[in-house]
């Protein structure tokens, strides 16, 4: 008498009624990132619960997709074809900020800028310039170092302090300017300084006569800035009283949005 094992294998829906092994693989991808993109079967098991027998058909499902490649030394890394994935996902993210870009523009009259971390780096995704003649202009796709911009001290204000050194020293510290935070200690005391004001100052340190203020996005799916960008005699201290409530405002709005999105 045939019998169906659809409810019994790994592939049967789990009580959220999405498919269990899918929803198994993309926390183990999710783990692996976590984990800083290498990991062996054993760890994935001691940190997901999974018995070995499951993570290794799953990881061996990613491997002949793409997502996941074998290192030489049997541990698992995360593969190329994601880089695509999450070039695409950065663009949709940039095209959902644009509205709320647009707002923060009208309101500051200064330009607006999105940016990620991605990997050690500051990548921008979404700008919507200022109408003033006078403007700053980030290439979109443009990438920086974190120590030397608002919203890299934005994003980084909720690491802890032992994860920020680190990817100092990855990255170095190198001067844009005269004015750039080039200590490890130094930029923590900025991040200190962003966690007690509620927003991050570059002042002077990606570029001479730029001020940018930034703010990071609540509970965004991926780490994720908002900043507005200008002149030094525009975005003076007096202005900066004004501006970044309405920053605070959108990055909260902007948030929400995210979270319909993810939700949908």
């Amino acid at each position: 008498m045939p019998t169906s094992s659809a409810s019994t294998t790994d592939s049967a829906k789990s009580n959220g009624g999405g498919v269990q092994s899918l929803e198994r693989a993309f926390d183990l991808l999710e783990r692996m990132a976590d984990a800083g993109g290498e990991v062996g079967l054993s760890e994935l098991s001691a940190s997901s619960g999974l018995p070995l027998p499951t993570i290794h058909r799953l990881m061996r499902t990613l491997v002949a997709c793409g997502y996941v490649r074998q290192q030489p030394n049997r541990r698992y890394a995360l593969g190329p074809r994601l880089i695509r994935l999450g070039e695409s996902a950065s663009r949709l993210l940039g095209t959902w900020a644009r509205p709320y870009l647009a707002r923060l523009v009208e309101e500051t009259g200064e330009t607006a800028n999105m940016a990620l971390l991605d990997g050690d780096e500051i990548v921008y995704v979404a700008q919507v310039p200022s109408k003033h003649s006078m403007r700053m202009f980030t290439e979109v796709g443009r990438r920086v170092l974190p120590h030397s911009t608002g919203v890299g001290k934005a994003l980084l204000a909720s690491f802890p302090p032992e994860e920020v050194r680190a990817l100092l020293s990855r990255t170095g510290m190198p001067a844009a300017t005269e004015k750039t935070i080039t200590t490890a200690d130094g930029f923590l005391a900025a991040l200190e300084d962003v966690r007690r004001n509620g927003y991050a100052i570059d002042d002077n340190e990606q570029e001479v006569g730029v001020r940018c203020l930034a703010v990071s996005v609540p509970d965004s799916p991926t780490a994720a800035a908002i900043s507005i960008s200008g002149p030094a005699g525009r975005v003076t201290e007096a202005a900066t009283d004004k501006i970044v409530p309405v920053l605070q405002q959108v990055a909260g709005e902007l948030s929400e949005a995210l979270a319909s999105q993810n939700q949908a």
